[in-house]
């Protein structure tokens, strides 16, 4: 589903080139106004998606939420292809990012419930390594198949996704939350694969290695107050205002940094810097090596641990960012010429050391840091926050490039690298391992 959420994002930047231009499929050319908001309805849809998937994960559950996700995603596909003019771009591109805000609420939760300890933080940072791959794929499959056919084979995979979670059973937290304690029994032994006890005898199952390996998770869970109905108290204390506050850093130095809006501006930086390379060749090698940032990160996350990984990965996107910005102010055009490999390398290194930590691991950590009890409501508010945030990058990041310059904008995402170096530096806890009954 990550996969095919990517796809949808990919697909936007070369085929922009093509709505624009005046073989467009709509018939007329698409301005510059309605090709920004083709692009940053996506945003919105995403905030939507968060707020409306955050509140049906614990009444419906994660499972029905996973079948809904797909569904937007299908229209996305489906209005693409019979487009009549750009009202249905919008719909789709408002739809696809509803689905995509959902899938970062729905699928962290649902991954981190069923997910051992030990390998938690490496299933959870391939959900992004997908959607990157889904970027590469879909910014590809954009560039060199005809406009039609792309979504007719697209379309498939959200079905493909839907038949393969009907085999999967509810999380055994959630089922435990709603009093079923029997389904919840066999969905743990289901997800740790362990076998039932067989025994049809009360006193033999009782001392059951699985059986008592499950009443331990139960009385976790239950301890963490998850069947009492949530307050504001729950909220309003210092340990979970502290929680919210670390999150609110994390998602502001995550965007404000420019790792999402960067990317999305790739060719124009290279513009600015005189690579005389062909930018959509930029723009592909930029993402493979942003892959083998997030391929690290899925390798490392357990055996380092999230803080080591987050703080190296905000210092080094800072100090590439700001190589960048000397660049633009010091180096002559004649230098610029003779070195057109330089600011290649140096987004490369960028978009790797980006996704090693601050792009691949913001989910999972918002994720271990909040409360068992309103996990599922924090992470639908942080995720809202995160693509409000987005948005704003999205659109103040080109106006920026245009009105102050490259060099005053790679200073400022430089400078919120070092902010949140310092803060989560001093106040940022290690999750790794952490019980996520609590």
């Amino acid at each position: 589903m990550t996969l095919t959420h990517g796809i949808a994002v990919g697909w936007l930047s070369p085929s922009l080139r093509l709505l624009a231009s005046d073989e467009s499929p709509l018939g007329d050319p698409l301005t510059i106004t309605q090709a920004s908001w083709v692009g940053s309805l996506i945003g919105l849809g995403s905030l939507t998606g968060n707020i409306i998937f955050g509140l049906l994960l614990d009444r419906l559950g994660r499972k029905v939420c996973m079948y809904f996700l797909a569904i937007p995603n299908m229209i996305y596909w489906i209005l693409i292809y019979s487009a009549q003019d750009v009202t249905y771009l919008y719909a789709g591109r408002f739809l696809a990012g509803m689905s995509g805000g959902g899938c970062y609420v729905v699928l962290p939760i649902f991954i981190a419930e069923i997910a051992d300890n030990s390998v938690r933080g490496a299933l959870s940072s391939m959900a992004m390594m997908y959607v990157s791959i889904g970027m590469m794929v879909g910014f590809t499959l954009a560039s060199y198949l005809p406009y039609y056919l792309m979504p007719c084979i697209i379309v498939a995979l959200p079905v493909v996704f839907m038949l393969s979670v009907i085999g999967l059973s509810e999380t055994p937290q959630y089922l435990l939350r709603r009093g079923r304690d029997d389904q919840a029994e066999k969905s743990f032994y289901f997800y740790k694969n362990l076998t039932p006890p067989t025994s049809s005898d009360k006193e033999a199952s009782q001392h059951d290695a699985a059986k008592i390996e499950f009443d331990t998770f139960r009385l976790q869970v239950l301890s963490g107050g998850v069947t009492e109905s949530i307050s504001w108290r729950d909220f309003i204390n210092v340990p979970t205002l502290k929680i919210f506050g670390l999150i609110f850093v994390l998602i502001i130095c995550n965007q404000l940094s420019g790792s999402f809006a960067i990317f999305n501006y790739t060719s124009h930086i290279f513009a600015e810097l005189g690579n005389n390379l062909d930018p959509n060749t930029s723009t592909i090698v930029v993402g493979a090596a942003q892959l083998v940032g997030i391929f690290s990160a899925v390798v490392l996350v357990d055996r380092l641990g999230r803080r080591v990984l987050l703080l190296t990965s905000m210092g080094g996107m800072g100090l590439g960012e700001l190589a960048i910005a000397l660049l633009k102010c010091f180096a002559s055009d004649e230098f610029l010429n003779q070195n057109g490999w330089l600011p290649l390398v140096i987004m490369c290194l960028v978009a790797c050391i980006a996704s090693l930590g601050v792009i691949a691991l913001i989910f999972i950590i918002i994720i271990e840091l909040l409360p068992a009890k309103i996990r599922s409501i924090g992470t639908s508010l942080s995720m809202a926050t995160f693509s409000g945030f987005i948005f704003v990058a999205l659109k103040i990041y080109p106006t920026m490039i245009y009105d102050q310059g490259l060099a005053a904008t790679m200073f400022m995402s430089a400078g919120m690298c070092l902010f949140g170096f310092i803060v989560l530096g001093l106040f940022l806890p290690e999750t790794k391992g952490k019980l996520m009954t609590h």
